[in-house]
């Protein structure tokens, strides 16, 4: 079994900044990319960030320059790094891991549960 486990969120101040993270544990035989998403109020779910196994990020432009994303592969976790936050950017944040596990043939994605992020004014 493969869990996503995300952590970090909260309340925090418009201007501030925070990371939350993503750890994938369990029967994991092999990572690829690990995602961010954000469903915020009155809108659909939407990609924010991704980081490739090389390292390389994706940011929806909406965010770039002010989020970023990074990964630790020792331990499997994915980290979103926002800074400057505003009002908008409230939402719950998602992380999607692409992996497979040691069970599998193949890549499944999986989700983590959500995380409440409120950024106040």
């Amino acid at each position: 079994q493969v869990q996503l486990v995300e952590s970090g969120g909260g309340l925090v101040q418009a201007g501030r900044s925070l990371t939350i993270s993503c750890a994938a544990s369990g029967n994991i035989a092999s990572v690829n990319d690990m995602e961010w998403h954000r469903q915020t109020p009155g809108n659909q779910r939407e990609f924010v960030a991704r980081i490739d196994t090389g390292h390389s990020q994706d940011i929806v432009p909406s965010v770039k320059g002010r989020f970023a994303v990074s990964r630790d592969d020792a331990t499997n976790t994915v980290y979103l790094h926002m800074n400057d936050l505003n009002v908008q950017d409230t939402g719950v944040y998602f992380c999607r891991v692409s992996l497979r596990s040691g069970s599998d043939f193949s890549y499944r994605d999986y989700w983590g549960q959500g995380m409440q992020v409120t950024v106040s004014s």
